[in-house]
Order: C-alpha cells, then sequence, then structure tokens
C-alpha cells in the first residue's frame, strides 16, 4: 500500500524539530532569555498541543495527555481559553524535557493512527496547517536558542566550530531596474499559504531599483565607522529613541575584541567576516543604514514582483552564506520591507479559533520577505509575509536596499 504523503511529511517534519532540539541540553531547553525567547521545551510541547487541540479533538484518537497541558502550551488563542503567561515560560521547570518527549510520541502515534483511518480534507488542511506551523516554530527554536546561548560570560556553541575557505571575489552586481505600473501580488498557486497572503490583489508601483544582493556585513561596518549610530538625523524618531535607551553600537551579537570586530553565531564566536551579509538587525538600524546610503528599503510588492520566478528551494544552513555566494533573493536572511503589516484588501478572517494565527497581528508590525538560513527547505515562497516589530533584533533580519528611478 503507498503511503500518504501527508503522513510522510507528517514524520519529517516532526523528526526534524527533534533532532534540532537534539543538540540543546535539558538545561539549555528550559532558559527563557528574554520575553520574546521561548524555552525549547515550549516549542516542542506546544507544537504537540496544536495538534492535539485542533486536528484530533473530537475523533476518536482525540483525548488529553495530560491535564493542565493546555493552559501551559496555548500560545495565543483566546478562543482555547486562558493559557500561561508568555514572558514567564522559562518559570516553568515541569513538565521536564523527558516529559515533553512522552507527550509527543503520545501524540504523534494518535497523529500516525489518525491519518491512516482517512479523515476528511477539512482535517487534512488542519495537519498541513500545523506542520507549516511547527516548520515556522523550528526556526523559531534556532532564533531563541541562539540567543539563550549568548547570554553566558563564555557563550556556548550550538554546533561543532566550522572550517571556511576564503571568500569569494565577488565581482560588482547591478541593480535591478524595474518600470512599474500595476503589478499583481499574493497568492496564486495551488497548494497551501498562509492565509495573510490571500487575497491576490493589484498595486501600483512607481518606477524602481532594487539590490540584487544583501548588504554585508562589511558594508554596515563602514556606516558604524562613520558614526552612523551617533547620527540622529539618520534615524527614525521612535528608532533614534530605541538606540539611545538600549545603547545599541552595533548590531546584536557582535562584539568588538582588541579592536577587531566579532560575531556570535551558532557555531560558537567567530572573528567577523566582512563578506557575510549583516544579520541581527532591527528595523530602525536597517532603515538608518538606507538612508546613510541615500537608499531606502522596498516595499514587499516591490521585492514580490522581482523575487517572483527566481528559485526559493534554497539549501537548509545555521548560518547565512556570504554576500555573492548565497542564492539571491531567498535564503540567507529574512529582508525588512518599509510595509507595515496589514490585511490585504478583502482579506477575512477564519473562523473559530484558527483565525488567530495571523490576523490579530496586523498592527505595529513590519513586513519582512525572503526566508532565512535556518528557514526550513520548501517552507518558503515569494508571497510569503513574515512580521516582527521594529525594535526586534533577535530573527535572522537583514537588509536589502532599493532606490528610486532616477
Amino acid at each position: 500500500m503507498a503511503v500518504d504523503p501527508l503522513e510522510e511529511r507528517f514524520r519529517e517534519v516532526r523528526g526534524r524539530t527533534e533532532a534540532l532540539a537534539s543538540s540543546l541540553t535539558p538545561e539549555d531547553q528550559t532558559v527563557q532569555s528574554m520575553p520574546d525567547v521561548s524555552p525549547t521545551k515550549w516549542h516542542r510541547a506546544h507544537t504537540t498541543w496544536f495538534f492535539e487541540t485542533f486536528v484530533l479533538d473530537g475523533t476518536a484518537h482525540g483525548g488529553v495527555f495530560e491535564e493542565g497541558f493546555d493552559f501551559l502550551f496555548n500560545s495565543y488563542y483566546e478562543a482555547v481559553g486562558p493559557r500561561f503567561e508568555r514572558a514567564r515560560r522559562g518559570l516553568l521547570s515541569r513538565p521536564g524535557v523527558e516529559e515533553v518527549a512522552r507527550y509527543r510520541e503520545d501524540v504523534d502515534h494518535r497523529m500516525l493512527d489518525f491519518l491512516e483511518s482517512g479523515p476528511d480534507e477539512t482535517r487534512r488542511s488542519l495537519v498541513e496547517l500545523g506542520l507549516h506551523h511547527e516548520q515556522q516554530h523550528q526556526e523559531l527554536l534556532l532564533m531563541d536558542a541562539k540567543h539563550v546561548l549568548f547570554q553566558s560570560p563564555r557563550p556556548g556553541a550550538y554546533a561543532a566550530p566550522r572550517e571556511r575557505g576564503p571568500a569569494a571575489n565577488a565581482g560588482v552586481s547591478r541593480a535591478s531596474q524595474m518600470e512599474g505600473g500595476v503589478a499583481e501580488i499574493g497568492y496564486d498557486g495551488g497548494g497551501f499559504c498562509f492565509d495573510n497572503e490571500l487575497p491576490r490583489h493589484r498595486r501600483y508601483l512607481e518606477p524602481f531599483a532594487i539590490d540584487p544582493e544583501l548588504v554585508s556585513s562589511g558594508a554596515f561596518s563602514e556606516f558604524i565607522a562613520d558614526g552612523g549610530y551617533d547620527r540622529p538625523e539618520l534615524w527614525l524618531s521612535e528608532g533614534w529613541a530605541t538606540v539611545r535607551e538600549l545603547g545599541w553600537c552595533a548590531p546584536l551579537y557582535w562584539g568588538e575584541v582588541d579592536g577587531a570586530w566579532q560575531r556570535f553565531t551558532l557555531f560558537g564566536t567567530e572573528p567577523l567576516d566582512l563578506a557575510d551579509p549583516v544579520t541581527h538587525v532591527s528595523y530602525y538600524e536597517a532603515d538608518a543604514y538606507a538612508r546613510w546610503r541615500g537608499a531606502r528599503l522596498p516595499t514587499e510588492a516591490e521585492w514580490e514582483v522581482v523575487a517572483r520566478g527566481q528559485d526559493a528551494d534554497v539549501p537548509f544552513a545555521l548560518e547565512p552564506p556570504r554576500v555573492g555566494d548565497g542564492p539571491g533573493f531567498y535564503g540567507s536572511a529574512w529582508q525588512w520591507t518599509q510595509s507595515a503589516y496589514s490585511p490585504y484588501p478583502g482579506f477575512r478572517t477564519a473562523p473559530g479559533a484558527v483565525g488567530e494565527y495571523n490576523g490579530k497581528f496586523m498592527v505595529n508590525q513590519q513586513v519582512l520577505r525572503g526566508g532565512a538560513s535556518i528557514t526550513p527547505e520548501r517552507h518558503t515562497r515569494a508571497t510569503y509575509r513574515n512580521f516582527f516589530s521594529a525594535a526586534s533584533r533577535w530573527p535572522y533580519t537583514g537588509i536589502r536596499l532599493a532606490h528610486d528611478a532616477s
């Protein structure tokens, strides 16, 4: 009998989460280094709770593994019930890592039995949503673990130190010139997409140009050397206030030792490679750098129009490849756009708790495009809309510049 592709994908995605977590100790998996970070074991439990709550409930394979887990591992679904405060997840010493593993095993067994029973298309769609949701948490797991490991006076590595050859002598690439006009954006294919990618609609674009490569660490270090973090004329008002309040003087994970920049990575602390794309910068920093360069950030519509048709299926990597060695528009770092995260014309939230997945976050956030090196393979597409608040720096966020037509 042929294996159901959805069952095969379920096994693959669930196994991938456990493989990513296996490089972390039980102690690593319990720490919450700031309110936006969640402990690794919480990610593992929450993604399991999603299947138990939204897929298995009301079926012959439903049931509750442990009373109280719905309170501990609900993230933000008000329609499901109360939940443990997000900023205090690191205080949950119990359930421990081993019990979370048993929880995952129990739900996995029930899910596989459920998939073999031949569920209807509505339930299969919920399984597909749950798998993409878990892939999002795989990326969050690595982002959060990196921030946790960085807190130690002697930051620990997630993976063994890497050896890198010399940087390629990349040539100068010209910006892509676009004529503008009416463009359609939004998801237009079959298969899965998140609801915030719909509906497809038209936008008018003025002529513009967009750089083919991300901003490098070397280019960003020139901004720092030119006093970029001390020049209020380059910054949005909220950005300047944030820089002053938090004392930013470089991207997150950068540090200066004996006059030389170093950078913390999932491979440990390394000398800064000027050919690497700059990452872990906020929207404020990206915008200030663009002003310093006499450029701007692209809109999400501009980004999508140029990225459409390029290969989005790029290899997974713990850290981005060097500028010029990377896969183009996808798979190095999430790229800030100047577009506010808001609903597309005609957007409607789905009924019930699942409708809370994206719609209620469409305020006070900026759209990012393109995926990062730690984004799971086959998870990115031209229409994918990620979003974070303007001050966020712990995601793998980078910079691509756009220019008004001269």
